[in-house]
């Protein structure tokens, strides 16, 4: 092993999948969840088979609920679900070294404020306790079941700076798991965050039999949406083009391990949200994202017709085929503009 260490936030599927990454790529890890049972558990069987059953953790995974084993720790890892990162950040931050490479693997819009997870890492960490803490983007096409598994994925790494953009290629690399480098912290946050309101979007279409025309239409038309709202926040355009715009929305839309596509699809079965969440065992971050992207887009002025309706049928239980009707009923627009 080396001598770098990392932590990872979050014990969830991701979260535990990115720390097998980070073993294999040889790392020392400690392994976060606030359950202590859960940890004692995990760190006697070397088992987490309530996210990731049947993947077995290597000696090198540390497993605990103890936020301070994070203060020798030079990469962190944020894989907690989105409406749960502050209150983690609270409690971890006086902990952090000054020097901790903070990496988000986060995906989603807080709903309390409709801030980015960036946003909420620079008020609850850089700005008040560490403000030395590099903060960088790890997001792209990446089931966690199939990563644990080692089969080959692609993602994005974003930060500010090349140095410190290449530092995380080579700390995450493996044989199976490739980081392209980006700059563009900003668009590869919203597209993480925005794909999933775009894949409840795609589960209902597809849970009303619609076909696979509809769903190419939506998946398209979605990353339109996408673009607008990133570019006005100051997305570099090309951005969703890759890995971590088009190639995160075809896979969550499309793939048979999407929460958000499986919430949607039932959704367009006629089931009512509330039935569908509690039958799940994890969080499908896009069904509290469509509220504070909503918010997000008005304040930015960026009209995201899909986004409303998936608003419309989540919130306001408007019918899934009425919704369907009202954006094929919109008056006819010019494809490409900004």
């Amino acid at each position: 092993m080396s001598d770098s260490r990392a932590f990872v936030l979050g014990s969830g599927s991701w979260g535990t999948a990115l720390a097998l990454v980070l073993a294999d790529a040889g790392r020392d890890v400690v392994l976060w969840t606030r359950d202590p049972h859960m940890a004692g558990s995990m760190q006697l069987t070397r088992l987490n088979d309530r996210y990731l059953s049947g993947v077995m953790l290597p000696t090198s995974i540390v497993c605990t609920h103890k936020m301070e084993m994070v203060q020798h720790c030079d990469v962190v890892v944020l894989a907690v679900p989105c409406q749960f990162l502050r209150p983690a950040l609270r409690a971890l931050a006086p902990y952090l070294s000054n020097a901790a490479h903070i990496v988000s693997a986060v995906k989603g819009i807080e709903l309390a404020t409709s801030l980015c997870v960036s946003d909420v890492v620079r008020q609850e960490v850089l700005d008040l306790h560490r403000p030395s803490c590099r903060y960088s983007v790890l997001s792209g096409p990446s089931f966690a079941k199939e990563v644990a598994e080692k089969k080959p994925t692609a993602v994005t790494i974003a930060s500010e700076t090349m140095s410190r953009v290449n530092f995380l290629q080579d700390y995450f690399n493996t044989s199976y798991f490739r980081l392209y480098s980006s700059l563009d912290t900003v668009g590869v946050e919203v597209a993480g965050a925005l794909k999933n309101v775009i894949a409840i979007a795609a589960g209902i279409c597809d849970g009303m039999r619609f076909g696979n025309n509809t769903r190419a239409a939506l998946v398209t038309r979605g990353l339109a949406e996408i673009s607008r709202l990133g570019v006005k926040m100051g997305a570099n355009p090309l951005t969703f083009s890759g890995l971590s715009g088009i190639g995160d929305l075809v896979l969550t839309c499309t793939g048979g391990l999407s929460r958000n596509r499986h919430v949607g699809e039932q959704l367009g079965r006629g089931k009512h949200l509330q039935q569908i969440v509690a039958a799940m065992d994890m969080v499908a971050e896009g069904v509290a994202t469509t509220k504070s992207a909503l918010s997000l887009s008005t304040s930015y002025s960026v009209d995201m017709p899909i986004l409303q309706e998936v608003y419309d049928v989540l919130y306001r239980d408007k019918p899934c085929k009425d919704a369907v009707r009202s954006l094929l009923s919109r008056s006819q627009k010019e494809e490409i503009y900004f």
